[in-house]
């Protein structure tokens, strides 16, 4: 059940905001990521978060393998190989499945008409491309709220008692869209039990400005590539289309539902 163990991880502080997933839940995620306890109970739980389900199945179903596979979980949240050979129709039918936990239909039919062509099952591109809180309605779409819900990372630069301070960059705008920025330095609260020996020099992900994980190198730079990859498919969306005009005669079809 270590999947379920980094799931919870990446899961916590969104159920302790009360933005994602069944109220009260904190308590046995965090059991789950820290101790491995009660993971039947914690996979339930994890079942019932609103966005994420959507994405393990789909890229479960794509894989041959369980949603909760660890490397299912770590391709949606960090990314691996898992995700390359993700299509536009793959990411059709995964708006459809993102209706039914919640986002508005009419939101879903322009994702559809405005799908890039290398759609990406990270949850970079879902926060970039899909929106932030589209899909439970309980966030804003901002820019601030996109740079705290995408995992982000960051390189331990000094710790203190029950704190530290590391260094990364954060989401910016630019000409292209959105892109990895500057570095930054920000003080963050440290969990012994979360990130036991942490140390100066260690590289750390985020997600809701919560320390959640010590990255490996190589964990590192997949993280940076995915969210890379995510963010250009993302800027790469067609524009809106444009209703037709009364008394053209053409039709219209939901681009989310089947023929």
């Amino acid at each position: 059940m270590v999947g379920v163990a980094l799931g919870a991880r990446f899961s916590l502080a969104t159920n302790r905001l009360r933005y994602c997933g069944p109220p009260g839940s904190e308590d046995l995620l965090y059991g789950a990521a820290t101790e491995g306890r009660n993971p039947v109970a914690a996979r339930a739980a994890l079942e019932k978060f609103e966005a994420l389900m959507p994405y393990l199945e789909a890229i479960g179903r794509k894989n041959g393998r369980d949603p909760f596979d660890p490397e299912v979980v770590e391709a949606y949240w960090i990314g691996n190989e898992l995700l390359d050979a993700f299509d536009r129709s793959d990411f059709l039918d995964l708006l459809d499945r993102l209706v039914a936990r919640g986002l508005p239909r009419s939101i879903a039919r322009g994702l559809a008409e405005r799908l890039p062509p290398d759609p990406i099952p990270h949850h970079v591109f879902h926060v970039a491309f899909v929106g932030v809180g589209n899909v439970t309605g309980h966030v804003a779409t901002t820019l601030a709220n996109m740079e705290a819900c995408r995992p982000s990372w960051g390189t331990v630069r000094s710790i203190h008692d029950g704190s530290f301070e590391a260094e990364g960059p954060a989401l910016a705008r630019g000409e292209r869209g959105l892109e990895i920025g500057p570095a930054h330095r920000a003080t963050h609260p440290w969990d012994p039990r979360l990130l036991p020996d942490l140390a100066v020099g260690d590289m750390v992900a985020f997600h809701w400005s919560m320390p959640v994980l010590r990255l490996s190198p190589d964990r590192a730079t997949r993280l940076r590539a995915y969210t890379e990859r995510s963010l250009s498919a993302a800027n790469g969306a067609r524009p809106a289309e444009r209703p037709p005009a009364p008394g053209t005669g053409r039709l219209s079809r939901d681009p989310t539902q089947g023929d």
